[in-house]
Protein backbone atom coordinates (compact mmCIF):
# COMPACT_ATOMS: atom_id res chain seq x y z
CA UNK A 1 0.00 0.00 0.00
CA UNK A 2 1.28 3.15 -0.71
CA UNK A 3 2.18 6.11 1.30
CA UNK A 4 -1.02 8.59 1.32
CA UNK A 5 -0.50 12.40 1.43
CA UNK A 6 -2.70 14.78 3.38
CA UNK A 7 -3.17 17.88 1.60
CA UNK A 8 -3.95 20.56 4.63
CA UNK A 9 -5.43 23.72 3.07
CA UNK A 10 -5.38 27.32 4.38
CA UNK A 11 -6.45 30.95 3.94
CA UNK A 12 -8.81 33.21 4.89
CA UNK A 13 -12.24 33.26 2.79
CA UNK A 14 -12.23 33.95 -0.54
CA UNK A 15 -8.92 33.62 -1.18
CA UNK A 16 -9.72 30.93 -3.90
CA UNK A 17 -8.62 27.76 -1.86
CA UNK A 18 -12.13 25.43 -1.59
CA UNK A 19 -11.78 26.06 -6.18
CA UNK A 20 -7.98 24.86 -5.80
CA UNK A 21 -8.88 22.02 -3.02
CA UNK A 22 -11.43 20.89 -5.10
CA UNK A 23 -9.73 21.08 -8.40
CA UNK A 24 -6.68 18.82 -6.75
CA UNK A 25 -9.02 16.60 -5.24
CA UNK A 26 -10.64 15.57 -9.00
CA UNK A 27 -7.31 15.48 -10.53
CA UNK A 28 -5.71 13.14 -7.99
CA UNK A 29 -8.94 11.37 -6.94
CA UNK A 30 -8.39 12.40 -2.91
CA UNK A 31 -10.84 12.29 -0.64
CA UNK A 32 -11.96 16.23 0.40
CA UNK A 33 -13.47 17.01 3.17
CA UNK A 34 -14.64 21.03 3.92
CA UNK A 35 -15.06 22.03 7.29
CA UNK A 36 -17.60 24.54 6.37
CA UNK A 37 -19.74 21.56 5.25
CA UNK A 38 -19.01 19.65 7.94
CA UNK A 39 -19.44 22.31 10.49
CA UNK A 40 -22.67 23.88 8.75
CA UNK A 41 -24.21 19.80 8.72
CA UNK A 42 -23.24 19.93 12.40
CA UNK A 43 -25.43 23.13 12.92
CA UNK A 44 -28.20 21.95 10.87
CA UNK A 45 -28.60 18.69 12.39
CA UNK A 46 -27.92 19.08 15.63
CA UNK A 47 -28.96 22.27 16.41
CA UNK A 48 -25.93 23.97 18.36
CA UNK A 49 -23.80 26.44 18.57
CA UNK A 50 -20.38 24.65 16.55
CA UNK A 51 -16.74 25.61 17.63
CA UNK A 52 -14.00 23.09 17.05
CA UNK A 53 -16.25 20.31 16.64
CA UNK A 54 -15.73 20.82 12.70
CA UNK A 55 -12.37 19.95 13.02
CA UNK A 56 -12.37 17.78 15.75
CA UNK A 57 -14.86 15.39 13.43
CA UNK A 58 -13.47 16.07 10.16
CA UNK A 59 -9.57 14.71 12.28
CA UNK A 60 -11.64 11.45 12.46
CA UNK A 61 -12.85 11.29 8.83
CA UNK A 62 -9.56 11.67 7.29
CA UNK A 63 -7.51 9.40 9.41
CA UNK A 64 -9.84 6.95 8.60
CA UNK A 65 -9.26 7.21 4.84
CA UNK A 66 -5.22 8.28 5.43
CA UNK A 67 -5.22 4.55 7.06
CA UNK A 68 -6.99 3.14 4.02
CA UNK A 69 -3.77 4.62 1.82
CA UNK A 70 -6.21 7.27 0.39
CA UNK A 71 -4.57 10.66 -0.04
CA UNK A 72 -7.14 13.73 1.37
CA UNK A 73 -7.35 16.82 1.11
CA UNK A 74 -8.80 19.16 4.06
CA UNK A 75 -10.26 22.70 3.60
CA UNK A 76 -10.16 24.97 5.90
CA UNK A 77 -9.56 28.78 6.73
CA UNK A 78 -6.91 26.44 9.48
CA UNK A 79 -6.15 30.07 11.05
CA UNK A 80 -3.78 29.09 14.15
CA UNK A 81 -0.83 26.87 14.91
CA UNK A 82 -2.98 24.69 16.85
CA UNK A 83 -5.09 23.26 14.31
CA UNK A 84 -2.90 23.63 11.72
CA UNK A 85 -0.46 21.20 14.13
CA UNK A 86 -3.38 18.87 14.91
CA UNK A 87 -3.97 18.20 11.28
CA UNK A 88 -0.22 17.24 10.68
CA UNK A 89 -0.55 14.84 13.81
CA UNK A 90 -3.58 13.30 12.08
CA UNK A 91 -1.07 12.64 9.33
CA UNK A 92 1.65 11.53 11.02
CA UNK A 93 -0.16 9.21 13.56
CA UNK A 94 -1.06 6.90 10.35
CA UNK A 95 2.10 6.85 8.81
CA UNK A 96 0.73 9.94 6.14
CA UNK A 97 3.02 12.30 4.62
CA UNK A 98 1.52 16.26 4.74
CA UNK A 99 1.57 19.41 2.62
CA UNK A 100 0.43 22.36 4.24
CA UNK A 101 -0.63 24.74 1.31
CA UNK A 102 -1.47 28.76 2.15
CA UNK A 103 -3.80 30.22 -0.24
CA UNK A 104 -3.67 34.02 -0.25
CA UNK A 105 -4.95 37.08 -2.34
CA UNK A 106 -2.48 39.63 -2.17
CA UNK A 107 -4.33 42.07 -4.04
CA UNK A 108 -6.95 43.86 -1.03
CA UNK A 109 -9.42 45.40 -3.70
CA UNK A 110 -9.79 42.31 -5.72
CA UNK A 111 -10.25 39.77 -2.29
CA UNK A 112 -12.58 42.26 -1.32
CA UNK A 113 -14.69 41.82 -4.03
CA UNK A 114 -14.61 37.97 -4.24
CA UNK A 115 -15.59 37.74 -0.67
CA UNK A 116 -18.65 40.55 -1.71
CA UNK A 117 -19.92 38.64 -4.89
CA UNK A 118 -19.52 35.47 -4.05
CA UNK A 119 -22.47 32.94 -3.27
CA UNK A 120 -21.84 30.13 -0.45
CA UNK A 121 -22.09 26.71 -2.01
CA UNK A 122 -23.03 25.28 0.96
CA UNK A 123 -26.36 25.36 1.45
CA UNK A 124 -27.39 27.27 5.12
CA UNK A 125 -24.31 28.82 5.66
CA UNK A 126 -24.14 32.34 6.46
CA UNK A 127 -20.61 33.56 4.28
CA UNK A 128 -19.21 36.53 6.42
CA UNK A 129 -18.72 39.61 5.17
CA UNK A 130 -15.82 42.06 3.84
CA UNK A 131 -15.21 43.35 7.09
CA UNK A 132 -15.73 40.15 9.26
CA UNK A 133 -12.53 38.57 7.35
CA UNK A 134 -10.58 41.48 7.28
CA UNK A 135 -10.86 41.50 11.28
CA UNK A 136 -10.73 37.58 11.44
CA UNK A 137 -7.50 36.35 13.16
CA UNK A 138 -5.22 34.46 10.91
CA UNK A 139 -1.41 33.55 12.72
CA UNK A 140 1.55 33.52 10.10
CA UNK A 141 2.82 30.39 9.01
CA UNK A 142 5.98 29.17 11.25
CA UNK A 143 6.15 26.03 9.38
CA UNK A 144 7.13 25.10 5.73
CA UNK A 145 4.30 26.02 3.19
CA UNK A 146 3.53 26.55 0.00
CA UNK A 147 2.06 29.45 -0.66
CA UNK A 148 -0.50 30.11 -3.91
CA UNK A 149 -1.46 34.36 -4.19
CA UNK A 150 -4.20 33.71 -6.14
CA UNK A 151 -4.56 37.95 -7.11
CA UNK A 152 -4.78 38.53 -10.85
CA UNK A 153 -4.55 35.27 -12.00
CA UNK A 154 -6.83 33.17 -13.20
CA UNK A 155 -8.20 29.89 -11.77
CA UNK A 156 -6.33 27.77 -14.37
CA UNK A 157 -2.84 29.50 -13.39
CA UNK A 158 -3.04 29.30 -9.71
CA UNK A 159 -4.18 25.77 -10.37
CA UNK A 160 -1.00 25.04 -12.68
CA UNK A 161 1.41 26.84 -9.91
CA UNK A 162 0.02 25.04 -7.04
CA UNK A 163 0.64 21.26 -9.34
CA UNK A 164 3.94 22.58 -10.55
CA UNK A 165 4.89 23.76 -6.68
CA UNK A 166 3.71 19.97 -5.48
CA UNK A 167 5.29 18.12 -8.06
CA UNK A 168 8.85 19.48 -7.06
Amino acid sequence: MKQPTLYIFSGLPASGKSTLSQLLAAKIGAMYVRIDTVEQGLRDLCNFKVEGEGYRLSYRLIKDNLKLGIDCISDSCNPIELTRLEWQQVATSVGAKFVNIEVTCSDTVEHMNRVETRSSEVENLALPDWQQVKNRHYEAWETDVITIDTSGKSVDASFTELFAKLEN
